[in-house]
């Protein structure tokens, strides 16, 4: 919480935390303001594949092909196409909770 909460950020702050397994795989963790960590992130994850091909971290894969990123409630699969300059994100979707809410 130490960086969430860090006076650079007065309005708190998600962070990824990434690790680059491969060319084609990467893996993060992620934290959000006001949650703390979290099973995965879709916008997170996209926008990691792009920061880190523009970075020059992983090369920018042929198009048709896919990024894994490995996240803690499961892998993604990510596509940046050069030909529309659109992000695709695929993976599992899985019941991860239940619960009640009471509306006022």
């Amino acid at each position: 919480t130490a960086l969430e909460s860090h006076p650079a950020f007065p309005a708190k702050i998600n962070v990824e935390f990434v690790q680059v397994m491969d060319p084609t795989h990467l893996k993060m963790k992620v934290w959000e303001r006001g949650a703390g960590p979290t099973l995965a992130c879709g916008t997170g994850t996209c926008a990691l594949v792009v920061a880190a091909i523009r970075a020059n971290k992983i090369p920018r894969p042929a198009d048709g092909e896919q990024v894994r990123v490995t996240l803690p409630g499961g892998d993604l699969l990510i596509e940046w196409r050069e030909e529309n300059n659109k992000v695709y994100m695929s993976g599992p979707g899985t019941f991860s909770f239940k619960g009640q809410a009471v509306l006022k």
